[in-house]
């Protein structure tokens, strides 16, 4: 088969390509560099079924260039910048919503009709029901991340209905693992790193959060894909609890050996749109026979020993 990734060179985008090559299949990844990094396609780059294409999804005619003779797409390029959303708010409208209308066009004109699409956890805004399961009423959205990811979920269910296409749309909580390159890990101990007396922690380190091991990540997605036959297959996926965030501070601090004095922003959102409660019913994928072999607290610690063998993409990140 041969595959289209829209985010190759990124955090998860990266791992798939190589994942997807491992298993004999042809893959294009396609990256506009703004956050994606060279180094983590050099295994690809080994590998004569693998092509770099460098390119934005805001234009058109390169990714429908790109995507020709392809199978299907795993769409997962986005800004996933959500701390900082309401100071740039046309971004998430155009590299999350209209970059994926481009991604439907783009299949549209080349004859692909299937989609692996990463949404998010976020797109429940406040949720009332915990675990959170995927038919859960949507309430008032609350990020401007999540509003664009539901939209982005809303066009392909438009375009599965219009034009005969099959989707798989994943709500994620935050994923973590080798070639993380942002989230609360990498914020952590990249202030550690610069001052290991003291540690800023937005909000009141007493959000509860789900995170995902990104190869669990992975295994969840290619099993879904090769399983489920519907016209639209969305599927949360998030590990078996949850932690607060307190309890990841003292799994790397603990890890470091360092005992630095908290200091709190205070309130129980660290950020406007921060929900201080995710936690998904993934009873779903489970069903299909899925199980993430590391738990929070192994994915936070693989996650830190990465970066702290990788200490250059932290200082390559304002």
């Amino acid at each position: 088969m041969r595959y289209l990734v829209t985010g190759g060179a990124g955090f998860i985008g990266s791992n798939l390509v190589d994942r997807l090559l491992s298993l004999g299949h042809t893959v294009v990844a396609y990256d506009n560099f703004s956050t994606g990094v060279e180094a983590f396609l050099a295994q690809a780059h080994t590998q004569p079924a693998f092509t770099l294409v460098r390119g934005d999804t805001l234009d058109l005619p390169t990714l429908t260039t790109a995507m020709q003779g392809c199978d299907a797409v795993f769409h997962l390029a986005a800004n996933a910048d959500v701390r900082f959303g309401t100071e740039h708010p046309r971004k998430d409208l155009e590299q999350n919503t209209i970059a994926t209308f481009n991604v439907l066009e783009a299949m549209r004109a080349t004859g692909v009709r299937r989609i692996a699409f990463s949404s998010t956890g976020s797109i429940y805004g406040e949720a009332e029901v915990f675990p959170t399961p995927e038919t859960a009423s949507f309430p008032v959205q609350t990020s401007l991340y999540g509003a664009s990811k539901l939209a982005g979920e809303g066009m392909i269910a438009a375009y599965c209905e219009g034009f005969g296409f099959q989707s798989y749309i994943f709500r994620f909580v935050s994923i973590l693992g080798e070639r993380y390159t942002h989230g609360h890990v990498f914020d952590f101990y990249k202030r550690l790193r610069a001052n290991p007396h003291e540690l800023l922690v937005l909000g009141n380190g007493q959000q509860r959060k789900s995170y995902l091991y990104v190869q669990d990540c992975l295994d969840a997605i290619l099993l879904a894909m090769a399983t489920a036959q519907g016209k639209v297959n969305i599927f949360n996926l998030g590990a078996d609890g949850y932690c607060q965030v307190n309890d990841s501070i003292g799994w790397i601090t603990t890890h470091l050996g360092l005992t630095p004095q908290l200091r709190y922003s205070g309130g129980e959102r660290g950020w406007i749109g921060d929900s201080p409660f995710i936690f998904l019913d993934c009873g779903k994928i489970r069903a299909l026979g899925w199980q993430p072999k590391l738990t929070i607290r192994e994915g936070v610690l693989r996650t830190l020993d990465y970066l702290q063998a990788n200490p250059q993409l932290l200082e390559a990140r304002v």
